[in-house]
């Protein structure tokens, strides 16, 4: 049986800050269920709940260098539903509040980067694959060419590097080259971990990594020009050969409108007359007036790369019809806070802002709402738009990334599409498809209960995302077993 180590920053149940702990936590479910001997190793934050951090059993302690210094390494081990998972424990590196944002980022992963090396003899559980994910891990593939590459058990060990988000790269002084990574200066190049005189992790894990992965087609192909490819596009066309696009999926059990606890009544596509059910007690949970008028959501983090400007440009003209409500959920920068908070005071029976976020509240919500709002700029997978069409809550989106690859827009010819889309990044654009959105809710609720049908009907559960990771594991010219 194939034997696949997933190392990242972030998983869920655990600990997650977005998309990348989403697919880390339940992607290795599916591939285990497909005859993948599928793991998870992860760094041990403080911020991991005490109910996970008190089953874990300590499996290996050592030590392990990071550039001159000697670090202490334990390896804390738990299985959860099935899914072994391997946590790196350090003190000094973890325990604190959050997972980044700290002037020792550097450190602190390239310890994490070196560790994962370290510690694979002492688990009883030897990878043919490192699964590596993002900037966090970028490093690993570089450290193994560079320090692990005479070793025989080593010499089998392949490499995948998956892109979650081109934007964050993991950039520092590249006087870490020696200091932390004990790297000499040949990796200190063009084709190397070089980037305007610093030291990239992403490029790293783009450069020494055996095939790369991201998490949609279209943004597959998007990263490899100027516009979204944050100044590695030249690196990823060089490498296009090993690049791939595997749209995400989510996880069926936790997202099941047929089953949720969260929401105030299940149903699913042959139930569809319980679902205005939830909208209504989401109405009156948010303060509206219990009325049948479509009810427009967004579960977003609230900045630009979501199209938050676009909201706010519109927001006015929205908020001028009478029949519409929305809400909102989500963080983010101060002006939309304060934008969107205004509006919420001026018009508190039309537009509710939650500047939180309340995992079961967005349940509701998507249970709930009848049209969800992402109109972002650029998208490399996008979970939200998922969720909701696995609610029934169709879909408007920017044609960007994998809201490109998953929402197909209505047909009024063919009937066919599960949600509604905009080509150019512009308010007017996105504000037209919106007011056709809305004109068929109110005028032909035999097609807007088409399009949801065919929204819940669509097919983003993990089954075919994993096998299309096993055909690039066999890439890599090993046994995945059966292939069916």
């Amino acid at each position: 049986m194939l034997k696949v180590l997933f190392v990242a920053s972030e998983a869920a149940p655990f600990i997650k800050s977005g998309g990348l702990g989403e697919v880390v936590g339940t992607l290795p479910k599916e591939l285990r269920k497909q005859r993948v001997d599928a793991r998870v190793m992860l760094p041990k934050y403080q911020d991991i709940p005490v109910r996970f951090t008190e089953k874990m059993i300590v499996q290996a302690e050592l030590i392990v260098p990071v550039g001159w210094r000697q670090q202490y390494c334990g390896v804390n081990y738990l299985d959860y539903q099935g899914l072994p998972f391997y946590f790196i424990d350090n003190k000094q590196y973890f325990e604190r509040p959050g997972l980044y944002g700290y002037d020792d980022d550097g450190e602190r992963f390239a310890f994490f980067c070196r560790a994962i090396l370290e510690v694979l003899p002492k688990l009883n559980f030897f990878p043919d694959i490192l699964h590596c994910h993002d900037w966090h891990t970028g490093m690993v593939s570089v450290l193994l060419n560079a320090h692990y590459s005479h070793i025989p058990e080593y010499q089998k060990l392949r490499t995948i590097f998956t892109i979650h988000n081109l934007c964050y790269q993991g950039v520092f002084p590249k006087e870490i080259l020696s200091d932390l990574l004990a790297l000499d200066w040949r990796y200190f190049t063009m084709d190397g971990v070089e980037f305007y005189d610093n030291v990239n992790f992403m490029k790293g894990g783009l450069a020494f990594s055996n095939i790369i992965s991201t998490v949609s087609e279209t943004y597959a192909r998007e990263i490899q020009q100027p516009f979204f490819g944050e100044k590695l596009d030249g690196l990823l066309r060089k490498r296009q050969a090993d690049l791939e696009g595997i749209m995400n999926g989510i996880d069926y059990d936790v997202y099941n409108p047929e089953e949720d606890k969260n929401i105030i009544m299940t149903y699913n596509v042959k139930t569809l007359e319980n679902k205005p059910k939830n909208k209504t007690e989401l109405q009156k949970r948010l303060g509206f007036p219990v009325k049948d008028v479509p009810l427009v959501a967004i579960v977003s983090r609230l900045v630009d790369a979501k199209g938050m400007d676009l909201v706010g440009s519109v927001l006015g003209e929205l908020l001028s019809m009478d029949d519409v409500q929305i809400v909102i959920l989500g963080t983010g920068e101060e002006r939309y806070q304060h934008w969107f908070q205004l509006a919420a005071w001026l018009h508190s029976d039309k537009i509710s802002v939650n500047i939180f976020f309340d995992e079961k509240l967005a349940h509701w919500i998507y249970a709930g709402a009848d049209l969800f709002l992402m109109p972002s700029l650029y998208e490399p997978c996008g979970i939200g738009q998922l969720i909701a069409m696995r609610y029934g809550t169709i879909p408007l989106v920017r044609e960007t990334g994998g809201l490109k690859d998953t929402v197909q827009p209505y047909n009024q010819y063919t009937g066919e599409g599960n949600g509604f889309s905009f080509t150019n990044y512009n308010a007017h654009d996105m504000m037209y498809t919106l007011r056709m959105a809305l004109a068929i809710y109110r005028e032909n609720r035999v097609v807007w209960t088409k399009i949801m049908k065919n929204a819940m009907k669509s097919d983003y559960s993990w089954q075919q995302s994993a096998k299309r990771y096993r055909l690039l594991y066999n890439k890599l010219h090993l046994e995945i077993g059966d292939s069916k």
